[in-house]
């Protein structure tokens, strides 16, 4: 156990580990409902699952957004909603065990509201549908504090892990605090803090002891529960090896990255609402999600017992110590192998409505700026500077105003532009772009980009490689606003003596990189030909 780390206490009634042979797990084939499959968690456990034998079922809002996983054409995807009992009972029945890894923290004050309601209805279908086990993963509460005193994410959490723990289905809640992983939203919280700051000052919880785990573990343990015996209904605590305080989870980071030790200085006037807009404004996490994070730190939140190696041996060297956890997250980041991010879930309340295509949308005016440039490229040269765009790459535009949307974005609580990109060079349906999210992809011809910033309206971009009558490349580009009010056609109207400077340079520039072969290649304001043109049309009964 490494310096600084406290052993686990243990339940005083823990028997020895249960160890199964490989014949008795291989008899194990299971029939698997997985929520939240678009998410951190979900996005990886499916293949584990998979990997283990199971069969494996995915119940999503938008089936679209998980087409593009590798794992997509081995696993069944169904349409529905955890609030729907409808589709929660088609989407149950045959099946054996029923992951819940969603939750609606972020869509409004009355979240807990929809938590509560979701977990009632998703634990009486599985009654109805004759599941075997509910696997819930949920937040670690701190010891001898009243749920009355805990943030309303905690106490959330708490309570849906009783809602099944109440219900007829046998369940297993797993109680985890930090999760250490690349691109999970604790681990990039714990990265930019640390990199960006060698001398900060931090709220007081920076003192509080928790104890992270790895994200390896968590899966380890959530594929593990799906064997459980059918007697087994309780919630089990899961952490690492080690209890640190943040600040010494920042020292252990800087020292594993191989940066100088940072200088922290800790004042106790910064609410957790402070806290979190600090921490917005340091790290790609935005404040609406750092606040839940933030939260969760002012109490200390440490494994009271690990009854779940009863079930779910240990193995050597597991679970991860909290250095080693951190190394691979960091080996994972580097080397962009990523799997999934803490922005693979949608923004709550980002918009889900119709796509902007002909003859599908209808829904009033709609404003559209369209480009298109001939490109002395190939269409795979054209392709890959499109699917390459956003993140480190940039815009290919006129920087400074995208810089500064991203600050007004962050300003009123939106994601903003640092959210970066979860691979360099490749994307996928649903993945995060920035302040966008990849809606439609089809590789080697269209790019279709659905904002998630906050805007009086709806906003697409579409970027497309195609070959015109003549045999030559051409690039053709779209960005599309469905106003919402009066403000919204004062959005557009306010902003369109700068589309030639953004949405003009874009396109020029996508096309100059395409045919120099060059990335990201950003021009200031230049003058160019705009096409602006508004459709009304009737909103469709």
């Amino acid at each position: 156990m490494l310096e600084g780390a406290r052993p686990q206490r243990r339940s005083p009634h823990v028997e020895e580990p249960i160890v199964e042979t490989r014949g008795q797990r291989d008899a194990q084939r299971l029939h698997c409902l997985v929520t939240g499959a678009s998410g951190y968690i979900g996005g990886r456990l499916v293949p584990e699952l998979l990997q283990a034998g199971h069969r494996v079922r995915c119940l999503a809002r938008s089936p679209g957004k998980l087409r593009d996983h590798p794992w997509a054409g081995h696993a069944e995807t169904v349409r529905g909603d955890v609030t729907d009992a409808d589709s929660v009972a088609a989407a149950m029945r045959g099946v054996d065990v029923a992951y819940y890894l969603v939750h609606a923290l972020g869509t409004g004050p009355g979240f807990e509201d929809t938590d509560r309601r979701a977990a009632r209805v998703f634990a009486e279908q599985a009654r109805a549908a004759g599941v075997r086990r509910i696997v819930y993963l949920g937040g670690l509460t701190p010891e001898d504090v009243p749920e009355a005193s805990l943030s309303p994410h905690l106490r959330s959490r708490a309570e849906v892990g009783r809602v099944f723990l109440d219900a007829p289905v046998p369940a297993t809640v797993l109680r985890a605090a930090v999760v250490i992983g690349s691109g999970s939203a604790s681990f990039e919280m714990l990265r930019y803090l640390t990199e960006r700051l060698p001398v900060m000052v931090t709220p007081s919880w920076v003192h509080t002891r928790t104890q992270p785990i790895g994200v390896r573990d968590v899966l380890r343990y959530l594929v593990g529960s799906a064997s459980m015996p059918d007697d087994v209904d309780r919630a089990f605590d899961i952490g690492g090896p080690d209890v640190l305080t943040y600040r010494e989870m920042m020292d252990r980071y800087a020292e594993v990255a191989g940066l100088r030790r940072r200088l922290i200085v800790p004042v106790p006037v910064l609410t957790p609402r402070l806290s979190s807009h600090w921490v917005g404004l340091v790290t790609p996490v935005p404040a609406a999600l750092a606040r839940p994070l933030t939260e969760s730190l002012r109490h200390e939140v440490v494994c009271r017992e690990h009854d779940i190696a009863r079930y779910v041996p240990d193995l050597p060297g597991r679970p991860l110590p909290f250095d080693a956890a951190l190394a691979l997250a960091l080996r994972k980041v580097r080397e962009a192998q990523v799997v999934t991010r803490w922005s693979s879930a949608a923004v709550p309340g980002a918009p889900s409505d119709p796509l902007p295509t002909d003859p599908d949308w209808a829904g009033g005016s709609l404003y559209e700026d369209e480009r298109h440039l001939s490109v002395d490229a190939s269409r795979e040269s054209l392709w890959k500077v499109i699917e390459g765009i956003g993140g480190d790459n940039g815009w290919y535009s006129f920087p400074l105003a995208w810089t500064v949307r991203g600050w007004l974005d962050r300003f009123v609580g939106g994601v903003g532009l640092r959210r970066g990109r979860r691979d360099a060079e490749r994307l996928r349906a649903g993945d995060s772009l920035d302040f966008w999210r990849v809606e439609e992809i089809e590789p080697g011809r269209l790019l279709r980009l659905r904002a998630e910033m906050r805007l009086p309206g709806l906003a697409w971009l579409e970027m497309y490689a195609e070959t015109d009558d003549a045999g030559r490349t051409r690039y053709r580009q779209r960005a599309l606003f469905h106003p919402r009010g009066l403000l919204g056609h004062a959005y557009w109207w306010s902003l369109s003596p700068f589309h030639a400077v953004v949405f003009g340079g874009m396109a020029r520039n996508i096309t100059q990189a395409a045919a120099k072969g060059m990335s990201a290649r950003r021009a200031g304001p230049r003058s160019g030909r705009i096409r602006i043109t508004r459709r009304d049309r009737r909103v469709r009964q």
